[in-house]
């Protein structure tokens, strides 16, 4: 048989032949070295495997046995929660998840669970990256 090269440029892979009296074939055919082709009725392995893998990661459990999470209690009213006055619309939501009124909306007030120092220090190290100069050899 004569020396054929696989054109894996195209979209389509084709078989070259070397130039001879006959025309090249109308249809291309795939490379015999590209992958295999997988029938739709035999599954791959690798899909195999992952289904096997997930199978076995899914808890058993039914979902009815799950308990239930608790919602938090402190988003549901609208009341504040130092002095219990109704707020409505004029409430203030601290970082800490509670609601209080403008009485009691400032951290130092209402004792907040916050650290909004640490929360600075944070922010300024990460604004401000901290910059050591390379050693320098004495002489």
């Amino acid at each position: 048989m004569a020396q054929e090269s696989c054109n894996l440029d195209k979209e389509e892979a084709e078989i070259l032949k070397p130039s001879s009296s006959s025309p090249p074939p109308s249809t291309p055919l795939p490379c015999p070295s590209s992958s295999p082709t997988l029938s739709p009725s035999s599954p791959s392995p690798l899909l195999l495997n992952t289904a096997q893998e997930f199978s076995l990661k899914r808890p058993e459990r039914p979902e009815e046995d799950r308990p239930e999470e608790p919602r938090p209690s402190a988003r549901a009213g609208n009341r504040c929660s130092t002095c219990r006055k109704r707020v409505g619309l004029t409430g203030f939501r601290c970082r800490c998840g509670h609601l209080f009124c403008g009485r009691h909306r400032y951290s130092d007030v209402h004792k907040c669970s916050f650290d909004y120092k640490a929360m600075g220090r944070e922010e300024i190290s990460k604004a401000n990256p901290l910059v050591r100069a390379a050693k320098i050899i004495k002489i």
